[in-house]
């Protein structure tokens, strides 16, 4: 694998790790894994609360994944970044599935994606990070949001609502639905730095989702409307838009051999977020779900389920620099800036 030569921050990339249980902090200097954090059954996202240093860490099931599971999970875990220990958990009963994860620094709001509890439908739930208390819950009209994207004005929200066929809009001053976009099922999504479009993957990789052929919905977000869609050639997962106007997006390979998957290697599309260009294609690990970015948008972090690996990317010369080993189902991850 070609090794990029991208400059790092010194600073930690945290991820949990699925299948183990556990919450890695890891060097992206040198690829250390620093220390290793058990958590409560399953994690799955996670996102870095920087005024409180905290990270918040959803638990969405007691095993397995979303169209096969053991039972759906009813916590946040609360860690406490510098001094990497669990330090509480936000019990969200009687919501249940949490997953989608987004800390708004501005507003000073988490927001935390649950599935349909059996009395009202999936939903984003708005967090008060001081009290850790429920402020606000917002209908999707689906069943299973899984993840969503805020606008950076903070005004709206988009959930990926797995194998219902559209990405809800809403109002979250209001604090409810206010249109839906169709869409042949969704997985991951992200909005651009300048608010102006939402990513969306699709179709859903679980059964029963909508038929549709592979690639990125793009959202106009002033009219809710589908203006363009990138094609890919596989399935598709994680999305991510960088600061700087890079969209990446995990794609992952699988081929169907005597009635069993065999999962191969994936890629990291990078296309521009202006203009929709393809950029590059870089080889990652296998079953690529999360995708997060440097704050200067120089470097790409992909979880690599399937591999339990991140693969740390170079985004100038789009190049790998090197592989983190997480541990079994690399999934959420945030970086860990410095403290002030």
């Amino acid at each position: 694998m070609t090794t990029g030569t991208g400059a790092l921050t010194g600073t930690v990339l945290a991820v949990v790790s699925q299948g183990d249980c556990a919450l890695g902090f890891h060097d992206l200097d040198t690829g250390e894994r620093l220390d290793v954090v058990e958590v409560t059954a399953e994690p799955h996202e996670m996102c870095f609360d920087p005024k409180r240093r905290l990270l918040y860490v959803s638990h969405t099931y007691h095993s397995g994944w979303y169209a096969g599971n053991t039972g759906r999970g009813t916590v946040l875990s609360v860690v406490d970044a510098d001094r990497r220990k669990v330090v509480d958990l936000i019990d969200l009963s009687p919501e249940h599935g949490p997953h989608g994860l987004y800390y708004d620094g501005d507003r000073g709001l988490l927001y935390v994606s649950v599935e349909d509890n059996g009395t009202h439908s999936g939903a984003v739930l708005v967090i008060d990070p001081e009290r850790r208390t429920v402020l606000k819950r917002i209908d999707v009209d689906a069943y299973g949001p899984h993840w969503f994207a805020v606008t950076p004005d903070g005004a709206k929200c988009y959930t990926a609502n797995k194998e219902a066929p559209f990405v809800s809009v809403v109002d979250i001053a209001a604090g409810r639905l206010v249109t839906k976009v169709a869409v042949p099922g969704s997985e991951g999504i992200a909005v651009a730095p300048d608010g102006r479009h939402v990513f969306v993957a699709g179709p859903a990789n679980v059964p029963g989702a909508p038929a549709g052929e592979p690639g990125v919905r793009v959202i106009d977000t002033a009219t809710d409307t589908v203006v363009h869609t990138i094609p890919a050639q596989h399935r598709l997962a994680g999305v991510h838009v960088t600061s700087t106007g890079t969209l990446l997006v995990g794609e992952a390979r699988l081929d169907m051999v005597d009635g069993e998957f065999v999962v191969h290697d994936g890629s990291l599309l990078v296309h521009s977020a202006s203009t929709f260009e393809p950029l590059a294609s870089v080889p990652i690990g296998r079953t690529p779900l999360t995708i997060g970015s440097s704050p200067d948008g120089t470097v790409g972090y992909v979880a690599n389920s399937g591999s339990g690996t991140v693969t740390v990317v170079d985004l100038t010369t789009f190049q790998v620099i090197k592989e983190l080993a997480t541990g079994a189902g690399a999934h959420g991850l945030a970086h860990i800036g410095a403290a002030d």
